[in-house]
């Protein structure tokens, strides 16, 4: 009954070290290696684009303290941009003719 159970023992080892071998294997491929890549740029990506909303909302949060700060000090009412709209952009000026 020992050997038995020692001989399951043995083939469950033999089957995971396989296993585990095998997908090591198939990662150190040129095609694993640019899934491994593929998926930390996705990662990045998104990290990136979660700290820039981050930072556009806590700029807004300011900019609407500054404001009622303004108001409340001043007595001046500020003018303010509708929320999730950027300023208007500058007008070009037109160029000289060269000559």
């Amino acid at each position: 009954m020992r050997r038995l159970f020692w001989l399951g023992v043995g083939v469950v080892a033999g089957v995971a070290i396989s296993r585990k071998a095998t997908e090591t294997a198939r990662q150190a491929t040129p095609a694993g290696l640019a899934s491994n890549l593929g998926d930390a740029v996705r990662e990045l990506a998104g990290a990136v684009g979660s700290f820039g909303a981050d930072v556009r909302a806590g700029m807004s949060e300011r900019e609407q303290e500054l404001a009622d700060m303004v108001e409340q000090r001043a007595g001046v009412e500020v003018s303010r941009r509708p929320e999730g709209r950027h300023a208007a952009p500058r007008p070009r000026r037109a160029r000289r003719a060269e000559g």
